[in-house]
């Protein structure tokens, strides 16, 4: 009766795996095409790393933004675009660039470092209400792989716990059992650990909330309309949260601050 619940349990955490490995699956990625294709799309991101190079940054935005539209997003791409603004002086495309690099590879310190040099030019400075400390612990753990790592992540935790409940069953002696089990509670809890940040790091691709202010400055406004209260104003490069997107032309917004406003569907962008 043990050795059936235990293959009920192996089954079930199989069918979790692959979920988080299906989920996993990053949307954007740049799809299959045909090998002349990929040769011309290696070309042209030569091309832009050589405009970057020579200081050309506008034929080097040109190109990567050109390579964005036909092959599908890419934390690289989106990297060098974002520097490629920084270089302009574009601060707002420089972050959402940065932004989504950093949405697509959230572990990447590059990308993380030059995203608070873009930010530090931004001119709104708004102070964050504090978390708990385990809430960041959390979140920032969970940036720590992308959704498609943590994905195989469980994978590679599951298939070790397949490894340490066979030691646990087919053990020969009580130390080796003891040792089995053990292992066994710790496999199961990392799997079950990537699982939840894949599938987070999923929705966070998925279903994206965040955007960036791309007007040099915009009111908020109490009501989604141009007669409401002017709550306060926003520059651009601001990065915030989008609480409401069911009006046409107007989304309601929320910052680190826990203030809430509506403004323009055009003066933002989401990342």
């Amino acid at each position: 009766m043990k050795k059936i619940t235990y293959i009920l349990a192996v089954f079930c955490l199989l069918a979790s795996s692959l979920k988080a490995q299906e989920e996993g699956q990053i949307q954007g990625e740049a799809p299959e095409v045909i090998e002349e294709s990929q040769v011309q799309g290696i070309v042209d991101k030569a091309m832009a790393d050589s405009a970057y190079a020579k200081g050309d940054y506008a034929s080097a935005i040109a190109i990567y933004e050109q390579i964005l539209a036909t092959q599908g997003e890419s934390a690289a791409l989106y990297y060098n675009l974002g520097n490629s603004y920084y270089k302009q002086g574009n601060v707002a495309e420089s972050i959402l660039n940065l932004e989504r690099a950093a949405l697509l590879s959230p572990g990447d310190s590059d990308i993380r470092f030059n995203l608070e040099m873009a930010q530090s030019k931004a001119v709104d400075k708004v102070e964050a209400v504090g978390e708990f400390f385990l809430t960041s612990w959390f979140v920032s753990l969970r940036n720590v792989f992308s959704a498609d790592q943590w994905a195989r992540g469980a994978i590679a935790g599951f298939i070790l716990l397949l490894f340490c409940l066979a030691v646990y069953i087919f053990g020969k002696s009580l130390m080796w059992k003891k040792l089995g089990f053990a292992a066994s509670i710790v496999c199961l809890l990392l799997t079950i650990v990537a699982n939840l940040f894949a599938s987070q790091q999923k929705d966070l691709l998925v279903n994206r909330r965040n955007a960036v202010i791309m007007a040099p400055s915009v009111t908020a406004k109490s009501t989604p309309d141009a007669g409401g209260t002017d709550l306060f104003i926003l520059h651009e490069g601001h990065k915030v949260q989008i609480k409401d997107q069911t009006m046409k032309e107007w989304y309601e917004i929320q910052l680190e601050d826990g203030s809430i406003g509506w403004v323009p569907v055009e003066s933002i962008e989401v990342i």
